[in-house]
């Protein structure tokens, strides 16, 4: 990448910074000078047992039982990590001093909560002789029903103390959305809250936790959070009180660095959603690198990230224990009563790291927003971004509108992995619209259809070695197919993610979208990131999504561009204007053949836009095949365009056509 750096590394980066002094701690065991990040990179993945094993040691991990090796076995999938090592993720997160804070829980239904060091390894403790009571123990599932609350951190660390596996859906879900992913791994108990505030509203669950309850004959029992005033009690349900009623000793069930630590589930836009196993081994080792080096969080931080229990995001939040950093958890809308509640929410808590997704910050900035103006965010040291790639104007934003002199960190990974293969350091510059860097021991290359990794060209977002947060296995899938036809089936032996990526020579990167969902106009081939940077810059566009209809026999195909427009615009007043700046950004070939207003966008429970499963429905796929409506935040969004393929198939749409200069 050319372009002008809006934040470089200070001038004692390698010293000042965990990043910097473990690569230096690298250096010295090992005999090698790394000129760069770049540098340091390029040797890690070539040397994955001496930088895993660096990274385990300056964590430090506490193995009960010492492994044999680092790396046993190199397949994909099959990698072999840590052999014999045997070790608890919980351990590692309760670590903060008695008197520090452990956790802030912020809530638009109940006042703050705080809980110090010593608070939360005595909930722990109780909530593990709880749900021993219940009968629960290693290998047992946990499911939960819950916000992102205190409470919610105390019974994952209590359940992963026993050995037992956690896997949690957010109070948002609907029925069969829980259902959907419950049921696949049968939980023996589930935690659920009555109800919750979402902004201004009351939202009532007690309906769908019956239903819920009805669907999983596993259950051997239900414990209920109080949450919500007024709600009506959950039936023959365990109060949260009586569950944390005894104490205990804290222990800690020794287990394989592979065993079960929690299930995350992949989006189920079209059928059930996939079981994610992920390990207590590959977990600990790879948050422990990305907080604790990347985001360079250590004791005396305030660590947020804005999350539901639903994102995997959560899991990462929580991970922000292991290395001494003070949690803070948000349970409510963050657009009420207006988008600024966050930033002024930072303010007061002293967030020193604050996370986000891309929509967030691009909606902060078409509402005009200037929080660094508005409000004392001098604490906060990094901002990091996820969940889209974020456009050129959205890093714009951040350095002018939040903070000059901010670590910027636009992170890409997945619940795949439960975290991010390349994102931004404290020792690699921001350039707008890219990333920084490929982190540590993590083998990103771009491959071309040929399967050759490129650089300065847009490719697959591959991994070509293993890591220890790869998935221990889909739940269910014995003889490891599913797992294998969901990553390894394009590449043999390679994992592919499904995003296009274009590495540049130092390093850097541009992500533009899922290579699902690619434009490719007579050979001219856009991800849809780029598109939506253009479409989604107009203040009269709320939302977009944009779908490529092939043309089978070599032709342009059609390209047909859906909007959802703020209350009282006219769409005839945006056909040029859009045409326009389409044209000059991109390219002539990637002005729509059709635009066409909606009254929303689809998109799943964790905000992704649902381009493929839009794309199948336009091409004549039965819409229920098409997509789970279950495995949908906006359901009702989905009937406009079942009605349009009814209107095309009746008679073609006339009178759309937006091409301008092609």
């Amino acid at each position: 990448m050319t372009d002008e750096p809006l934040w470089r590394p200070s001038a004692d980066a390698r010293a000042s910074t965990r990043l910097g002094r473990f690569i230096g701690t690298l250096e010295a065991r090992h005999g090698v000078v790394f000129a760069d990040h770049e540098a340091a990179w390029r040797w890690s993945v070539d040397h994955l047992d001496e930088t895993w094993q660096a990274i385990a040691d300056d964590l430090p991990v506490r193995w009960h039982d010492q492994p044999t090796a680092v790396l046993a076995d190199r397949s994909m999938p099959g990698a072999k990590w840590f052999p014999g090592g045997t070790l608890n993720y919980a351990e590692h997160a309760l670590i903060a001093d008695d008197d520090a804070v452990a956790i802030i829980g912020r809530s638009q239904t109940r006042p703050e909560v705080v809980v110090t060091g010593a608070e939360l390894r005595d909930q722990v403790a109780r909530c593990a002789a709880g749900l021993r009571r219940l009968g629960i123990g290693r290998g047992d599932r946990v499911a939960a029903y819950l916000p992102n609350i205190p409470e919610t951190i105390v019974a994952f660390l209590a359940t992963a103390s026993l050995g037992a596996v956690w896997t949690s859906c957010a109070p948002e879900f609907g029925t069969r959305s829980v259902v959907d992913r419950l049921s696949q791994i049968e939980p023996s108990l589930l935690l659920v809250v009555g109800g919750y505030r979402y902004g201004a509203k009351d939202v009532h669950r007690t309906v769908e936790v019956a239903a819920i309850r009805a669907a999983l004959p596993s259950l051997d029992a239900v414990v209920e959070v109080a949450h919500l005033a007024g709600t009506e009690p959950v039936p023959d349900a365990v109060t949260w009180d009586d569950l944390l009623a005894d104490h205990e000793p804290l222990a800690f069930e020794a287990v394989p660095f592979d065993h079960p630590l929690y299930v995350l589930y992949s989006s189920g836009t079209t059928g059930l959603p996939k079981p994610i196993v992920h390990g207590h081994g590959g977990i600990t080792v790879e948050h422990a690198k990305a907080l604790g080096l990347y985001c360079n969080l250590g004791p005396g931080d305030r660590f947020f990230w804005f999350s539901t229990t639903g994102w995997m995001m959560w899991n990462f939040l929580v991970s922000g224990l292991l290395v001494g950093a003070t949690v803070v958890t948000f349970d409510g809308n963050p657009g009420h009563p207006t988008l600024d509640g966050l930033w002024a929410m930072a303010q007061e808590l002293g967030v020193t790291f604050f996370g986000t997704s891309a929509p967030f910050l691009m909606a902060c900035r078409k509402e005009g927003l200037q929080p660094g103006a508005d409000h004392d965010l001098s604490a906060i040291r990094a901002v990091g971004s996820t969940g889209a790639p974020l456009p050129p104007e959205g890093f714009a934003w951040v350095y002018d509108a939040v903070k000059a002199d901010v670590l910027l960190s636009s992170v890409s990974g997945g619940t795949d992995v439960c975290t991010a293969f390349v994102g931004g350091s404290p020792l690699t510059p921001v350039r707008a619209g890219a990333i920084g860097c490929r982190w540590l021991g993590i083998k990103v290359q771009a491959f071309n259809e040929d399967a050759q990794p490129v650089v300065g060209e847009t490719g697959e977002l591959v991994v070509t070695a293993p890591m220890p947060s790869m998935p221990v296995g889909l739940w269910g899938d014995a003889d490891g197919s599913r797992y294998h036809d969901a990553y390894f089936d394009t590449f043999p032996g390679v994992w592919r993610h499904g995003d296009w990526l274009t590495l540049a020579d130092d390093g850097s990167m541009v992500i533009s979208g899922r290579s699902d969902a690619t434009l490719n106009r007579g050979g001219v081939r856009m991800g849809t990131a780029e598109f939506y940077s253009v479409v989604e810059s107009f203040e009269e566009v709320t939302d977009s999504v944009v779908v490529h209809l092939e043309d089978d026999e070599g032709g342009l195909g059609e390209l047909l561009l859906f909007v959802s427009l703020a209350d009282g615009i006219a769409l005839d007043d945006l056909r040029r204007p859009i045409a326009t700046a389409l044209r000059e950004r991109l390219s002539p070939r990637h002005v729509p053949d059709d635009l066409i207003a909606v009254a929303g966008i689809p998109r799943t429970l964790s905000g992704k836009k649902l381009e493929v499963p839009i794309k199948r429905i336009l091409r004549g796929a039965d819409p229920a095949q098409a997509v789970s409506r279950g495995a949908l935040a906006n359901p009702e969004a989905l009937d406009a365009f079942v009605a349009i393929v009814a209107a095309r198939a009746s008679a073609p749409v006339a009178g759309h056509d937006v091409a301008v200069d092609q």
